[in-house]
């Protein structure tokens, strides 16, 4: 038999504001109305013939809706749900935490012809609702008319109903309902929820005008996996920093909610959570499996390029291809010595990236992947930033995840594909042909392509930050006399100094070395058919351009003989026609400011691509003629 609207449906969900376990609920069917989309939220208008409630279905509810399973003027069963007050209105909200389609689109909304003797009747909260059915029995003709009673029992009444000695968990959970993440929100009165702690923070000192105090935040996952992030102050910060135990389950009330700054936010969720220390958090002791573990949303190396230098964090998996030895760097900020260790991961895109560890991660899980190099582990790491270093890196955070040969379909597929196809593959860095834009991460080569004249024509560029440009330039000239490397550390790469007695001494890894190695830095002028500008050049791009290491080109210069085998090389490079993804920033020199131009990415010309722009630029001057 087809169910129908309930009658005075919303009535029963306005009697019952917050439904708990102990309250037996009539099936309650509804109307949808007006269902429109906000963001990825969609608000609609419940409707039983009689009253009509505003009401939202979260973002978990977007696939069945999409499918087509819950539809406009089709009905809907209400099984689970929240009711919210309206701070500037006198009204409710209802948001629909589990609910069944009962029945697609009617032709028209649904009304009843309602009795005057019945109207202004409201149920209200605390109040028995007497839910009426006419049931026929057989042969007997006799009707039925059974009652329910439903009764919004307070929180004091459910605690004295149960036993006074249970544990403070326990009573949580017993004397208030759990609400999903999904379902709160700033206007909500009295909320418990029951999360997994999935990310935990350092404490961190801060001074401002207000004055000095401490921070930490945390990241916390309920059964459905949806996430939010909590941040607590001084007295609450040191009040659950011990408290908060990576992957336990908790029960958390007393907080307040707000809209989440989407520069800050670190998870997918419009809300963040302050707690204070009048909030309450307590241990749910074994309900481990009951709430899913941190969740992961991988993107893929070829596809790091928009994220460089924003504030989203990204997940990543790979392989790793190389781990190196743990350096000690010296903060600038405060001078404090910290521990850093490179490793090179690898995907099924075919390229490699960098990823730097810091602090613990550096020495506790980098060793274990020191260990096991040889055997080429999976690692998956969670909140990583994404810098311009070497076109593209990446960094942890103290709130980063990072979890070796994790079991996951993930990494059971990239473990399959390296067993029998990656290992063999070349691999490419995601920063040998492309490089860093200030707004749109990684471009290609053809990507804003100027002339020189239009950068050293605007002395203003770069004022505020770096702008970054393509152009196709010769060299023109290098100064022979030049310093064109300098000696670097052979683990770290940053320059060494001559060592007390024999050696080099690296002030980054804090230690001396028998031996260093050479890297390029220096200027050469670059020519266009605009005009020409002074270049500076790293190792790598250098590396490209003389195609030797400085090691090779300092070998060649100290050689002795007639032909000149230093500046046989040097000419080599010149006039021949190169592919620069440039940055172009403001810097001062004798309290003058001056534009430094940094090539960020050489590659050689593809005449094929070159000639397919050229022709682009000529059908686009034809077009605007």
């Amino acid at each position: 038999m087809a169910k129908s609207i309930t009658p005075n449906g919303i009535s029963t969900i306005l009697s019952n504001p917050s439904p708990d376990s102990s309250t037996e609920l009539p099936e309650i069917i509804v109307q949808v109305i007006d269902l429109t989309p906000i963001g990825n939220r969609y608000k609609f208008t419940a409707n039983d013939g009689k009253m009509k409630l505003k009401a939202m279905f979260p973002s978990s509810f977007s696939s069945e809706i999409n499918s087509g399973n819950i539809q406009n003027l089709g009905l809907i069963q209400v099984i689970d749900y929240t009711l919210n007050d309206i701070p500037s209105k006198q009204e409710k909200y209802l948001i629909v935490t589990k609910c069944e389609a009962v029945s697609p689109a009617l032709e028209v909304e649904f009304k009843t012809e309602v009795k005057s003797e019945e109207t202004g009747i409201l149920l209200r909260p605390k109040q028995v609702v007497e839910i009426q059915r006419e049931v026929k029995t057989e042969g007997t003709g006799i009707f039925l008319k059974p009652k329910q009673e439903i009764v919004a029992k307070s929180a004091a009444q459910i605690v004295n109903e149960q036993h006074g000695n249970m544990a403070p968990a326990a009573r949580m959970a017993m004397t208030r309902r759990v609400h999903p993440l999904v379902s709160l929100n700033p206007y909500q009165g009295n909320w418990t929820i029951k999360v997994r702690l999935t990310n935990k923070g350092t404490m961190r000192t801060y001074k401002n005008a207000r004055g000095e105090g401490c921070v930490f935040n945390v990241e916390l996952t309920d059964e459905d996996g949806t996430q939010i992030q909590a941040t607590m102050f001084n007295e609450a910060a040191r009040k659950f920093y011990e408290k908060f135990q990576l992957g336990k389950v908790y029960y958390i009330s007393k907080g307040a909610l707000k809209v989440a700054n989407k520069q800050f936010k670190t998870v997918q969720n419009d809300y963040e959570m302050t707690l204070n220390e009048n909030s309450e958090v307590e241990e749910a002791s074994n309900e481990e499996t009951f709430i899913p573990e941190a969740k992961f949303k991988f993107v893929e190396i070829e596809e790091l390029g928009p994220y460089v230098n924003g504030k989203e964090l990204v997940d990543v998996i790979g392989v790793v291809q190389s781990v190196s030895p743990t350096m000690s760097i010296r903060r600038k900020s405060n001078n404090d010595i910290v521990p850093k260790r490179d490793i090179t991961i690898a995907d099924k895109t075919k390229k490699t990236v960098v990823v730097s560890l810091w602090n613990d991660h550096a020495t506790n899980v980098g060793q274990e992947l020191l260990d096991n190099a040889d055997k080429f582990p999976i690692v998956a790491i969670k909140s990583l930033k994404v810098g311009d270093f070497q076109g593209v890196s990446l960094s942890t955070l103290s709130k980063s995840i990072v979890l070796v040969n994790p079991d996951t379909p993930e990494s059971k597929k990239l473990r399959s594909w390296y067993d029998s196809e990656g290992k063999g593959a070349s691999m490419a860095s995601i920063g040998s042909d492309i490089s860093p834009s200030s707004k749109g991460g990684v471009k290609s080569m053809y990507y804003d392509r100027v002339s020189l004249s239009h950068v050293t024509s605007n002395p203003s560029l770069g004022e505020d930050k770096p702008s970054f440009f393509s152009i196709r330039a010769y060299i023109s000239f290098i100064k022979p006399d030049q310093t064109m490397w300098y000696r670097a550390c052979k683990t770290c790469n940053k320059k060494v100094t001559d060592a007390i007695g024999s050696g080099y001494w690296c002030e980054g890894c804090q230690k001396n070395d028998d031996e260093c190695s050479l890297r390029y830095i220096m200027v050469v002028k670059v020519s266009d058919a605009s005009g020409e500008a002074w270049l500076s050049l790293f190792n790598e791009q250098a590396e490209r351009m003389f195609g030797c290491s400085a090691d090779e080109l300092d070998k060649l210069k100290s050689q002795e003989g007639e032909e000149n085998l230093f500046q046989q090389k040097l000419k080599e490079a010149i006039w021949v026609p190169h592919l620069f993804r440039i940055s172009v920033a403001q810097h001062e020199y004798m309290n003058e400011k001056r534009q430094r131009i940094t090539a960020r990415a050489v590659v050689p010309v593809d005449f094929a691509a070159e000639s397919r722009l050229l022709l682009e630029e000529i059908s686009k001057m034809k077009t605007s003629q």
